[in-house]
């Protein structure tokens, strides 16, 4: 069996196909894997790290603007989108798949019509709430289409039954445990831990905003709080040094660069704050958290907002725009949801009911299947 994966762009994007790849590797050890992404993205590194063999077109997305430089960069992304096609051909027919899969990201497109044109058999995967414009494209001609969530199924017109599959979680966030974890971390079992950051870069206006709220907490004591600023995110290391902060630490507050033990951080917390990425949201129903949702607005079609309010509206998640957002809001609603415990207990099992944990099994079926 000869399976083609087509994603690129960003680690929501790649990651999840990654998952699903290395399990089918994994039950059908002679099937032949090949990923096609751009040499320029994540993708470049990310997919051969996993052992996965990799080919490359040239393809970019359109930018909505009328500036001189936007106009330069979609003149070139038309050119791209030209030879992409004919990059695409090349490589689907000298590797001969059975089945070609998207993961979302631009470079799904040009891979999966010409699949499509080839009669080769064709499904994708929609991670967030909201889809992209690729696969609100490709979802009209594949022969499967999969979400993340529910909610998706509103903007996709496909020609068979959408099917919800979830998103695939790590499996050391699956087998985290509670208890274990905040004893690793040296807390105690009776006191909240809130946990916040903004993604491995930061996010400028969640620490802004947050940063009014760990000093007075490390005075106060009230809670403990692990907080990333992200790699970009420096600038507040000092300011949190000038606070009086020694290495990062004061009373029971800790501020890092980057969490890079997120698992044993997620399951031993109380109360998650950051952005709405479809990734960390499958992380945060499948451990059964409460969140406050800060949305990301950079992102395309808004998206990171739809997926939070699929939580929100099922009281399974907090959520504050950007727009919105400051110190004196966020810190009221941490303390609000940290001083009802049945309110907190409600969210989390909203939550937990939300996730799908077989999500990367339920793919492979069904990817398998279209291959036979």
């Amino acid at each position: 069996m000869k399976i083609l994966f087509a994603t690129g762009g960003t680690a929501g994007h790649i990651n999840p196909a990654i998952a699903v790849a290395s399990y089918i590797r994994e039950i059908m050890p002679e099937t032949e894997i090949l990923f096609v992404g751009t040499k320029d993205h994540m993708e470049a590194r990310l997919v051969p790290n996993a052992g996965f063999d990799f080919k490359t077109i040239e393809i970019s997305g359109f930018r909505r603007s009328f500036s001189p430089s936007a106009i330069a960069h979609n003149v070139k992304t038309v050119v791209r989108l030209i030879k992409s096609e004919g990059e695409s051909k090349k490589i689907i027919k000298d590797f001969k798949p059975d089945v070609c899969v998207g993961f979302g990201g631009y470079v799904s497109g040009p891979v999966l019509e010409e699949a499509v044109r080839l009669g080769i058999p064709t499904c994708i995967h929609e991670q967030n709430a909201y889809p992209g414009i690729t696969n609100k494209t490709l979802a009209k001609k594949a022969d499967r289409v999969m979400v993340t969530v529910e909610d998706a199924k509103n903007h996709l017109e496909a020609k068979n039954e959408i099917t919800v599959t979830g998103l695939p979680v790590r499996g050391e966030i699956i087998k985290a445990d509670k208890d274990f974890s905040r004893a690793s971390l040296g807390i105690d079992k009776d006191k909240p831990l809130v946990l916040s950051f903004g993604g491995s870069l930061g996010a400028e206006p969640i620490n802004k905003a947050m940063f009014d709220i760990l000093v007075k907490n490390a005075e106060s004591d009230k809670y403990y709080h692990i907080h990333s600023v992200g790699t970009n995110g420096g600038e507040y290391l000092d300011k949190f040094e000038k606070a009086g902060f020694v290495n990062g630490r004061k009373g029971s507050v800790e501020v890092r660069q980057y969490i890079d033990n997120m698992d044993i951080c997620m399951s031993a917390c109380d109360l998650v704050i950051g952005r709405a990425g479809a990734s960390s949201l499958s992380e945060i129903e499948a451990l059964g958290k409460a969140s406050i949702l800060i949305p990301s607005p950079y992102v395309a079609e808004n998206h990171q907002y739809h997926n939070a309010m699929a939580l929100v509206n099922r009281n399974a998640a907090r959520i504050i725009e950007e727009k919105d957002l400051n110190s004196d809001l966020l810190g009221s609603m941490i303390d609000k949801l940290l001083s009802d415990k049945s309110e907190l207990a409600e969210i989390e099992r909203n939550a937990k009911s939300m996730s799908i944990n077989n999500s990367r099994e339920k793919i492979a079926d069904i990817i398998i299947s279209l291959a036979k």
